[in-house]
């Protein structure tokens, strides 16, 4: 069985892509490194735990010798690099954080994969994903293309931009076998609730408060996380080494366009008056270096490897709510901090 690492695979991403890969591919195994900060949760793969074909790793990409001990342990064929810190808000809190996870992190994967595989790049690939935010902002018209100059604004993307450029770096200086995906904001089921959908389903179903920034005029381009890992799939295994694709929805909504269409879902779903979940909206304080659009041309990746989003954002986003509203015990999990118990439970008592 061919071995393939996947770190980050406990968090909203990162699960779906692991669920994908463990359940389509028996022929591979999935070892899935997860750090297990707030963001990991190992109770997204519930359904998959037990697989034959799938190995949980607890640990950390920045502590170089474990990653180097990891890659000596197992032959690694893939790399599938999701584990990151993801939140703006956080980074502007505390920026060194998202540098070592970020940068150091990828940078000490990129030194285990050169030299676990130094025999044999051409055989071997390492596959980082990363985000639209490292191409800065757009203004009324545009998209972003895969030559688009990147122009980082917040601690977060810029240590995105930094880690990408490290993955080329070990292309082009040490022959590695390497793609990169930037994509768009995902989203979808299992979201950590500090994200803009989830919290506000979370809030709208508690009556509390929908923090909005600014003005709410903020564009963003909406994929569903499914789709995503669909694209992953794909890139991983036609797209040409050193090359990069940009992966988007097609979904371009304001932030206040967007929690109005959610709060009308949520009336009809929780059987409320009309407009009784929008009176719920506050806005707040701007973010610091808030970019105001962003919006991913992804026909390079349609044209080049057939893959086209599955599904019109309307009916994402009512799936999504519909998923978040049947599992009220994650949500409830989540939200109390009692996820963190789950690793003891099920993996240290085994």
């Amino acid at each position: 069985m061919e071995k393939i690492l996947i770190t980050g695979g406990a968090g909203f991403i990162g699960s779906h892509v692991v669920r994908l890969f463990v359940t389509k591919y028996p022929n591979y195994h999935i070892f899935n490194l997860d750090k297990l900060t707030y963001a990991g949760n190992l109770a997204n793969l519930k359904d998959i735990e037990d697989k034959s074909n799938y190995t949980f790793v607890k640990g950390d990409i920045v502590d170089a010798a474990f990653i180097s001990d990891l890659f000596a342990k197992h032959d690694f064929i893939k790399v599938i690099h999701l584990a990151a810190e993801s939140h703006v808000d956080r980074s502007i809190s505390n920026p060194l954080e998202f540098v070592m996870t970020n940068v150091i992190g990828t940078v000490n994967l990129l030194n285990a994969a050169k030299t676990a595989w130094k025999n044999h790049y051409a055989s071997h690939r390492f596959y980082h994903v990363s985000t639209d935010e490292v191409y800065g902002t757009l203004g009324e018209t545009g998209m972003f293309t895969e030559t688009t100059a990147y122009d980082p604004h917040s601690p977060y993307s810029a240590s995105k931009a930094s880690s990408d450029h490290f993955v080329r770096a070990y292309h082009d200086t040490y022959g590695l076998d390497v793609v990169i995906s930037n994509c768009s904001n995902n989203y979808g089921s299992y979201h950590f609730p500090e994200k803009l959908i989830p919290l506000s389903i979370y809030n709208i179903k508690n009556n509390k408060s929908i923090p909005v920034y600014g003005k709410g005029e903020n564009i963003r381009d909406w994929l569903f996380v499914e789709d995503h890992a669909r694209a992953i799939d794909l890139i991983l295994h036609q797209a040409k080494t050193g090359t990069t694709y940009n992966i988007g929805g097609h979904n371009e909504w304001t932030n206040i366009d967007l929690i109005r269409l959610l709060c009308n879902i949520m009336d009809r779903k929780l059987n409320r008056e009309s407009g009784a979940s929008a009176k719920l909206i506050t806005f707040v304080k701007d973010r610091a270096g808030h970019d105001l659009r962003y919006a991913i041309d992804s026909s390079k990746l349609q044209k080049e490897l057939g893959w086209t989003p599955s599904l019109q954002f309307e009916e994402g986003l009512e799936r999504t709510v519909d998923w978040y509203l049947t599992n009220e015990e994650w949500l409830n999990n989540v939200t109390s901090g009692s996820y963190k118990t789950y690793y003891e439970e099920q993996y240290v008592k085994r």
